[in-house]
């Protein structure tokens, strides 16, 4: 035996038996797994659209019904947001701040530290805890927090998106019109829970019902007109 064969057979010893090729089973089937969770994301996500209109329509409704002065509060907020983000300044820092007050809030229960920050406008619900404490002792600083819940709020939409948008691997944007759909309308419904407690003119119950209402005439029409009218 030659010096190269010797050597070539003591490499092979030293490294043990040459393990099997892989049949490549495992990343196929972990593959369309991965499809199948994008495309199930999808329908999902086009599913929440007529709920996102529903809520909107419900909410604007009820909004409406309050005096006018408190309701031009809540869109300078939003106004004012989208004038500073667009014009002066990106808080992205203010809404990683938050993120990180949730995540502490949540860190006892790992799977909604991933959630938690998307879904829960913090801002917003601080707000709606101080304004609880201060209002039993002032009495007109209502429209300065209506001001900041729509400012808060359009902080909070505005950077979810932007997150959601920024993922990658996301072709067919399903992280984005799945999450930032239940992103808004769970943030859409607690903002209405939480005008119900502080007017008595708009109506959460209502709210429910008039989302739900339009949300299944939505549905009910586009199946009769793709099933039922060929």
């Amino acid at each position: 035996m030659d010096e190269k064969e010797f050597l070539r057979l003591s490499k092979l010893d030293a490294e043990g038996p040459a393990e099997p090729p892989s049949s490549g089973l495992k990343p196929k089937v972990s593959e369309l797994t991965r499809k199948l969770l994008v495309f199930i994301k999808f329908v999902l996500g086009v599913c929440l659209l007529p709920c996102v209109y529903a809520i909107t329509a419900a909410f604007l409704k009820q909004f409406g019904l309050i005096d006018i002065s408190i309701q031009n509060y809540f869109w300078q907020g939003i106004i004012t947001l989208l004038i500073i983000y667009l014009f002066v300044w990106e808080p992205a820092i203010v809404y990683s701040k938050g993120q990180k007050i949730v995540e502490l809030l949540f860190n006892f229960f790992k799977p909604l530290v991933r959630v938690a920050p998307y879904l829960l406008p913090i801002y917003t619900i601080l707000l709606v805890a101080v304004y609880a404490v201060l209002s039993w002792f002032y009495k007109d600083l209502l429209g300065y927090f209506v001001f900041m819940f729509g400012f808060t709020l359009a902080l909070h939409l505005i950077f979810s998106a932007r997150t959601l948008r920024a993922k990658k691997e996301d072709f067919l944007k399903t992280n984005y019109i799945f999450g930032f759909s239940l992103v808004f309308i769970i943030n859409l419904a607690l903002l209405a829970f939480f005008i119900n407690m502080m007017f008595d003119k708009f109506s959460f119950v209502e709210f429910c019902n008039d989302a739900v209402r339009v949300s299944r005439g939505i549905f009910e029409a586009a199946f009769t007109q793709l099933f039922i009218n060929k």
